[in-house]
């Protein structure tokens, strides 16, 4: 009996009946499969990353100028709740600019939460829409997004703005 599941399994697929749109959502097997293995893979690469001091003003300013950027018109600021890059993504991006309660994924403490952010951002997630930004940038630029994310959800569109403005000669090439 499971080998014919198995078998109808793959000749859905192989016959391209599985739909394969963003618009269209994942069974919730399929779904629930995937959020489990990016969930335990993510937590297992990055349970040895040593967090370093994010409180360093000097990572706050970057990585906000860096967010703003790079990642606001997915993960959204501060008074925005879509945008219409968030609309067409599948799966929906995580607004970062509100306050998660649900901690289920990996370790809930501040570092554990840090790490996960960090390896994220430095190494992507396939078929997300979510970039690997390691190959261009350093970790250090890296850890100042994290350092913004961890200030993220309490500021208002005006610290928002405050803290996400670049300078004169501050533009960073992406």
């Amino acid at each position: 009996m499971i080998f014919l599941l198995g078998i109808g399994g793959v000749g859905y697929v192989v016959l391209g009946l599985y739909p394969i749109g963003a618009d269209v959502p994942h069974t919730k097997l399929t779904y629930e499969l995937l959020e489990f293995a990016r969930e335990r893979s993510i937590s297992r690469a990055s349970q040895d990353i040593g967090v370093p001091n994010l409180e360093n003003p000097d990572w706050l300013l970057r990585g906000g100028a860096d967010y703003n950027d790079m990642c606001a018109s997915c993960h959204l600021k501060p008074g925005k709740t879509e945008s219409d890059l968030s609309v067409g993504l599948y799966p929906k991006p995580p607004n970062l600019s509100v306050i998660h309660t649900d901690h289920t994924h990996g370790d809930p403490s501040v570092e554990g939460q840090a790490r996960r952010q960090f390896w994220i951002i430095k190494h992507g997630i396939k078929a997300s829409g979510m970039p690997a930004w390691g190959p261009t940038h350093s970790d250090e630029r890296i850890w100042a997004m994290v350092a913004f994310l961890q200030r993220l959800p309490g500021l208002d569109s005006e610290q928002y703005q405050i803290l996400t403005a670049r300078g004169e000669g501050q533009h960073e090439h992406h």
